[in-house]
């Protein structure tokens, strides 16, 4: 069963990247994806039905990100291409991994949170919700942080937030992406995405605001993000979760692992 669920992954890793306007570049074995216009600067992985890369083929794939000034980062997952990690490691770069979760077809939807809600393009509240996960990823992890609504007030107030908020709502406008917020008194508190390709949709940056956490708004907005994408057609709704502690909030709304993704970076300082 996990083999099949994690052949889908692959093509729809594969294509998302096309359909959010980036071109994939051969590399052999590799693609790296390369963002046309605006928006998210996309990595390399392997390619699809390809041959296992060596050091030297991922050292290629550098040399041309080093070029385009776009980040040094490679995704893929671990079960799927085993023998990618040993290269880029012997190509210098460090390799992180995050559970690699699939919503089980037989899960039982979760009550909708009082809080919760998905967010038009024009909604007013976009530009919060896009930069709360921000906010979170900073502070990684499930305990509460201290990043509050003054930090949140900053983020809106940054000039680039407005790009960022332009992004999402033309996204949200064609059909690209879902999002779902919890709201409280006006404030966003916590964030999250859906991002569909056919009949299978990923789940993405979902994250609540460090001061607002362990109130169980992630899994509300988890939980409306996977009925919508139901509700939509999807058969296969995935995710990856940041680590073990997270994928266990994944689990009580129906998750379970399939898999580890994994993603190799230039090491940190």
């Amino acid at each position: 069963m996990n083999e099949t669920i994690l052949t889908t992954l692959e093509q729809y890793y594969d294509t998302v990247p096309r359909r959010g306007g980036a071109r994939g570049e051969d590399f052999g074995p590799l693609t790296l994806f390369v963002q046309e216009g605006q928006g998210w600067q996309y990595y390399a992985r392997p390619a699809l039905g390809g041959a296992d890369a060596t050091a030297a083929d991922v050292l290629e794939v550098l040399e041309r990100q080093r070029e385009l000034k776009v980040p040094e980062s490679f995704e893929w997952v671990a079960e799927t291409t085993p023998s990618l990690r040993a290269a880029v490691e012997a190509a210098g770069l460090h390799v992180h991994a995050h559970p690699l979760m699939a919503l089980d077809a037989g899960a039982e939807p979760l009550p909708p949170h009082p809080e919760v809600r998905l967010l038009g393009a024009d909604d007013p509240l976009l530009r919060a919700a896009v930069a709360v996960p921000a906010l979170a990823f900073g502070e990684p992890g499930t305990a509460l942080g201290t990043a509050g609504p003054a930090e949140l007030a900053a983020a809106v107030a940054d000039p680039g937030s407005e790009e960022r908020r332009a992004r999402v709502s033309a996204m949200l406008a064609d059909g690209r992406t879902t999002m779902a917020a919890a709201v409280r008194d006006g404030l966003v508190l916590c964030s999250g995405q859906y991002n569909p390709v056919g009949d299978v949709a990923e789940v993405v940056g979902v994250g609540t605001l460090p001061t607002a956490r362990r109130q169980g708004l992630a899994l509300g907005v988890t939980a409306a993000l996977v009925a919508e994408a139901r509700a939509r057609g999807a058969r296969t709704v995935f995710l990856s979760a940041g680590d073990e502690d997270v994928a266990r909030i994944y689990a009580r709304a129906g998750f379970r692992r399939v898999g580890t993704a994994l993603i190799a970076e230039p090491a940190a300082g």
